[in-house]
């Protein structure tokens, strides 16, 4: 059977080329369907997660329980209940759900999708249309959305995993509700597996899981319901292949081709490992950074975890001994979501690789922590005249601006004049090391402090 077919229902008309008709994201009783299919919540009181969006009177109550047209835009990572949403919205509503897949349909299918919702709302139906994966829409696609959107013919349900000022168009944004969605927790998932395991649509109580294969089940799921629900009938599969009535943590392993690395049951080695990961990086000895790498992919790390640790690394630890290094961090980072896990742990290993290797300097981190320190004790006092804002009326009679020496009237591209407000006049935040590119900064900043002090 193909994935189309398992969206067909019966009796109704074809939806236009890629699309797919009412009642696809509802249509998953039958017994083939995926178990991250079956388990979708038939109600919002059933969904995981995202307690911000389930209050009385928040927009998707209103939008699935009032019966309000309102389009919408879901932003979030894979498996925190996007389509899941989408599925309850076809259920709940009275309206006719039509499916977009964003990678096979053009301009012509949204355009004729829009087109037969304007019909039938002529007609007192209206239409929700879902376009999983929006982000993936041209342009041009995304526009011929709009008029749908504008003038209510449609009541869109966009998800996207991608952050939507970027890669969704400003009016069809500035036209819906965005709703931000948040990883699910660890009790989440866990609360999800234990459904799973007992509910009718699910395995119906066929096998139990063990503790310790429950445990890595959770961390491997990283925060996505699809990925643990995926895990777990792989390893209830292979658990009743064996004549076994339980899934212990080996045949979890097996199944799921991916060996456990062992966490403590309250977490420390969860901040253990990271912690060691850091401290090897500023070390600069990159095979145990590699090692802790691996161990913490290898656990079913969430990698913009690991990533984000490394972007702080980047600045706390190098700053300015190599400028490079945050860009590569940077990088990686969305690298990590952009390509996923498996290959995304390439990604993490090159940033891994470039940050232990590069000189070290906490001059950056020093710097800030000693700026903010002042600034909270109450040292701010007031902008220098000469440095204030003179491009309103009314300035000029002020005096803002009036002394303002012009750098770039300088040969130099420097002039001696104050900056800093007068209570901390003088302080020395910024102290760069010897190492790296940083040397050459220390010898730039010494002759600037020079000129800034009227000595050159």
């Amino acid at each position: 059977m193909t994935d189309e077919a398992l969206f067909e229902v019966a009796g109704q008309p074809s939806a236009p080329a890629g699309a797919r008709g009412s009642g696809s994201l509802a249509d998953t009783d039958h017994r083939a369907a995926p178990l991250a299919v079956r388990m979708r919540p038939q109600s919002l009181d059933d969904l995981v997660g995202q307690r911000q969006l389930l209050a009385p009177g928040a927009p998707l109550r209103r939008l699935i329980e009032g019966d309000q047209p309102m389009s919408l835009l879901l932003w979030g990572p894979p498996g925190s209940g996007k389509t899941t949403i989408a599925a309850i919205v076809s259920r709940q509503t009275n309206r006719t759900f039509v499916e977009v897949s964003a990678v096979a349909a053009g301009v012509k299918e949204v355009r004729a999708v829009i087109d037969s919702a304007r019909r039938d709302l002529g007609r007192g139906r209206e239409t929700v249309l879902f376009v999983d994966e929006v982000h993936r829409f041209s342009k041009a696609q995304q526009d011929a959305l709009l008029p749908g959107v504008e003038n209510r013919w449609i009541t869109l349900v966009a998800a996207t995993t991608e952050n939507p000022f970027f890669s969704v168009i400003s009016p069809l944004l500035s036209r819906s509700l965005l709703l931000r969605l948040e990883p699910l927790s660890d009790e989440d998932i866990a609360g999800l597996i234990d459904r799973a395991l007992a509910d009718e649509r699910g395995l119906a109580g066929a096998v139990t899981l063990a503790g310790p294969a429950r445990e890595h089940l959770v961390r491997m799921a990283g925060g996505d319901a699809r990925r643990a629900l995926t895990y777990l009938e792989a390893g209830a599969g292979a658990a009743m292949a064996n004549g076994a009535a339980e899934i212990d943590l080996e045949t979890l392993e097996t199944a799921v081709d991916r060996a456990a690395v062992r966490y403590d049951r309250d977490g420390d080695q969860h901040y253990d490992v990271a912690s060691a990961l850091i401290k090897s990086i500023r070390g600069s000895d990159v095979d145990a950074a590699l090692h802790y790498l691996a161990r913490m992919i290898e656990a079913g790390e969430d990698p913009r975890f690991i990533a984000r640790r490394l972007v702080i690394s980047a600045s706390e630890d190098i700053g300015m001994a190599d400028p490079t290094a945050l860009g590569v961090a940077v990088a990686a980072h969305q690298a990590a979501q952009f390509v996923g896990l498996p290959e995304a742990a390439i990604n993490l290993a090159h940033a891994t690789i470039h940050l232990t290797l590069a000189p070290k300097s906490n001059a950056v981190v020093t710097a800030i922590g000693a700026a903010l320190s002042d600034v909270r004790a109450g040292k701010i006092g007031p902008v220098p005249a000469h440095l204030r804002d003179a491009h309103y009326s009314g300035a000029k009679k002020l005096g803002h601006g009036a002394s303002y020496r012009y750098a770039h009237d300088d040969p130099r591209g420097i002039v001696a004049q104050q900056y800093a407000p007068d209570e901390v006049a003088g302080r020395t935040y910024y102290t760069p090391t010897s190492r790296g590119a940083e040397q050459a900064a220390a010898q730039r900043l010494e002759r600037i402090r020079r000129i800034l002090a009227g000595e050159e």
